[in-house]
């Protein structure tokens, strides 16, 4: 595998130049949208994904991961997906399963030379991206961090705090580290090897890149007021789950590297989704 460029961990642009220059449009783009109970608010994201690919990417898919939801989730993305011309591929849990396995589902499987994911709540800007694409000419990794929070006040708290042991436990000097508004390289995605199984998943992709010798890059985006649809981030039993592992997986990338990683990778040759 091609040695990846140094990392430059923090701001926009990163430093150094990538050995491949990017080129817009993208060569194939996966979106990876995890939903629980989000038929509401799936028409106003599929609409926003269709004006995105159209501009963002010469192929494209929606890999739709549906963590066990009770209402139309999937029935709907299915209609909405095929009436707007968007391939889409959907998993099911058939229980909730929870938010970092639900994320990791959906970019495990993801085929795209570049691979993007958010919320399916509607709560982040899809036009964002093309702004954060722009980045990967000089990163391999592209996270936002929310310009202006849209949450309850505990919620906030509870970011804080997250974000804060990040700093301490694995040296993370990275701002709103869980901001769902996120774009990399397939390549650098598919160098490592996804374990986390709670939202720690973001805290995963940001260490795994350092310790790999990639690149990244954050820049500010928009977060909007949630619409419809209930909350399930931040209930208690899910914010301890996170902070357990919070501690117990750094012990276990202690024995993490990358080389290691590369070769449980199963043999991966792309020229576009589909």
């Amino acid at each position: 595998m091609p040695k990846p460029a140094r990392t430059s961990d923090s701001q926009a642009g990163g430093s150094g130049g990538s050995s491949e220059a990017l080129k817009l449009p993208l060569s194939s783009l996966t979106l990876v949208l995890p939903a629980h109970n989000e038929a509401e608010n799936l028409p106003s994201v599929i609409a926003e994904a269709r004006a995105m690919f159209s501009t963002l990417a010469l192929v494209s898919e929606i890999v739709l991961v549906d963590d066990g939801s009770t209402d139309r989730t999937a029935e709907l993305a299915t209609g909405l997906c095929q009436d707007a011309g968007i391939p889409l591929r959907l998993i099911r849990h058939e229980s909730k399963q929870g938010y970092g396995a639900t994320v990791g589902d959906g970019l495990r499987a993801a085929r795209g030379d570049f691979v993007a994911f958010t919320d399916a709540d509607g709560q982040f800007d899809l036009g964002e991206f093309p702004m954060m694409a722009r980045l990967l000419d000089t990163a391999d990794l592209v996270g936002g961090y929310r310009r202006q929070r849209e949450d309850a006040f505990f919620r906030s708290v509870v970011s804080f705090v997250f974000n804060t042991l990040l700093r301490f436990l694995y040296g993370l000097k990275v701002r709103d580290v869980d901001c769902a508004m996120k774009i990399m390289r397939g390549s650098f995605l598919r160098s490592i090897d996804l374990q986390a199984r709670s939202a720690l998943i973001n805290a995963e992709l940001y260490w795994k890149a350092r310790r790999g010798g990639w690149r990244t890059a954050q820049v500010a985006v928009t977060h909007r007021p949630r619409v419809a649809g209930v909350r399930s981030g931040a209930r208690p039993r899910a914010i301890l789950r996170a902070v357990k592992e919070l501690f117990l997986f750094r012990m276990k990338l202690r024995s993490w590297h990358p080389d290691a990683a590369a070769r449980v990778q199963e043999p991966h040759h792309n020229s576009g989704v589909g």
